[in-house]
């Protein structure tokens, strides 16, 4: 992805599936355990302390304890993880301020290939 996302200077709220996009799809059933995709972890450590990192998986909660287990190994941060979500569409919906300031945005990736997102944070909104 060559565009820049554009972002306000207020706390966000990320959220980020887990498999084949921070990590390699299924892996911690084909492989027995997690690898992180390259790029995923700089990524992941470029976002803000003041922001929210939220994790979706479609694992269930058997593996609750090994995800978060690698997740704090390779230090990523995070605030919560969903688990059992479907495998389906995931859907955000959330309302425009009142200055016009978009609040939602949603990026999709190819599998497996960390696809490095750029953002930067723009005063004016």
């Amino acid at each position: 992805m060559s565009e820049i996302i554009k972002l306000s200077t207020l706390n966000k709220t990320w959220l980020l599936d887990l498999d084949g996009t921070i990590v390699k799809h299924n892996g911690y059933k084909t492989d027995g355990h997690d690898t992180l995709l390259d790029g995923a972890k700089e990524f992941l450590d470029s976002i803000p302390n003041e922001d929210m990192i939220i994790f979706i998986t479609s694992r269930t909660e058997e593996y609750s304890g090994q995800t978060e287990d690698f997740l704090r190994k390779n230090e990523i941060r995070f605030d919560h993880i969903i688990f059992g979500a479907p495998y389906g569409e995931r859907i955000l919906i959330n309302d425009k301020k009142a200055s016009g300031l978009p609040t939602a945005v949603a990026i999709n990736t190819e599998r497996n290939t960390f696809s490095p997102i750029r953002f930067e944070i723009d005063k004016s909104l």
